[in-house]
């Protein structure tokens, strides 16, 4: 099985930061990208931000509501995703859930895998 753990997020005033981390683990044989999603009462489940694998070259892709705000990083070991988010607004208000693309023991092909979701809010 694979488990995404997330930590951070929580109530902050417009401006203010905060930082989203998550972590892959269980039986996975490759993980192809890392990312955040999230969704807004009411709305679709949006990308936030990616990135790929080594890979990959790590590239990163963000949603234009987010650039220039938010950075998303991976660790060395290329299992943990952490999404620094800058200059929060109300409208970044949301339950955000880590992503995994990856080749795992149940998908050899690969699959994409989501976290529980954490909840931001961005209120004064």
């Amino acid at each position: 099985q694979v488990q995404l753990v997330e930590t951070g997020g929580g109530a902050v005033q417009p401006g203010g930061s905060l930082r989203l981390s998550c972590t892959a683990s269980g039986s996975i044989t490759e993980i192809y990208s890392m990312g955040w999603y999230r969704q807004a009462p009411g709305k679709k489940r949006e990308l936030v931000a990616h990135i790929t694998n080594i890979i990959g070259g790590g590239t990163t892709n963000y949603a234009d509501s987010v650039k220039g705000r938010f950075t998303i990083s991976r660790d060395n070991a290329g299992n943990t995703v952490t999404l620094q988010m800058n200059s929060l607004k109300p409208e970044d208000t949301a339950v955000y859930y880590c992503n995994l693309e990856a080749m795992t023991v149940q998908d050899p092909y690969g699959g994409d895998y989501w976290g529980q979701g954490t909840q931001v809010t961005v209120s004064s």
